[in-house]
């Protein structure tokens, strides 16, 4: 068995720069949140960036362990715009975050670990200002040689189908890297 062999993980299966700013569209000032931001916080940190200084990103996460990275990560980079919140987003009004509060809202490789994918994205919604948009990023249907198993993975046309029950609206589907898939979703 060779060990030395490369597995690819992190920002180089998907491009956190590209997402935000040219699929997403997200610009100076606003507000968001990447729900279930993980340790490296590789999204919440590159949208402190993007949005700047007078802009918010609200770093979510039920692991009080990935807040204290991202936290750590964001002081080491001198981003002063990054709140972490610790949260169950399977739990609708749980996070601490008002209603209609957010200009845009990430759902990174989040939905294939939860079984209440559809209160997932309701809790998003609730975040969302009207107009607001929810990128949802996850892993391509079928067999690859990393990512979960076939039958943990969700399909994109079910993530728009649950969107829909919530009146949210399909902007754009498109290759989010080699093994996933994204959807941007409008409020």
């Amino acid at each position: 068995m060779d060990n030395n062999k490369h597995i690819p993980g992190g920002n180089e299966l998907l491009d956190p720069a590209d997402l935000i700013k040219n699929k997403l569209g997200v610009f100076y000032g606003a507000k968001l949140a990447d729900l279930g931001c993980g340790g490296a916080g590789y999204f919440a940190l590159q949208a402190a960036q993007e949005v700047g200084p007078e802009g918010m990103v609200y770093a979510v996460d039920v692991l009080k362990s990935a807040l204290s990275n991202v936290e750590t990560r964001a002081q080491l980079l001198s981003l002063r715009n990054i709140r972490p919140i610790w949260s169950n987003l399977e739990k609708f009004g749980a996070t601490n975050i008002n209603n209609d509060a957010l200009d845009f809202a990430l759902l990174i490789n989040i939905l294939f670990q939860n079984k209440n994918q559809l209160e997932i994205l309701k809790e998003a919604t609730r975040m969302l200002k009207k107009g607001g948009k929810l990128l949802v990023v996850d892993w391509q249907v079928g067999r690859f040689p990393i990512g979960p198993k076939p039958e943990d993975k969700i399909a994109p046309e079910k993530i728009i189908e649950m969107a829909n029950s919530l009146n949210l609206t399909l902007e754009q589907q498109f290759g989010a890297g080699q093994f996933h898939y994204g959807v941007v979703l409008v409020k």
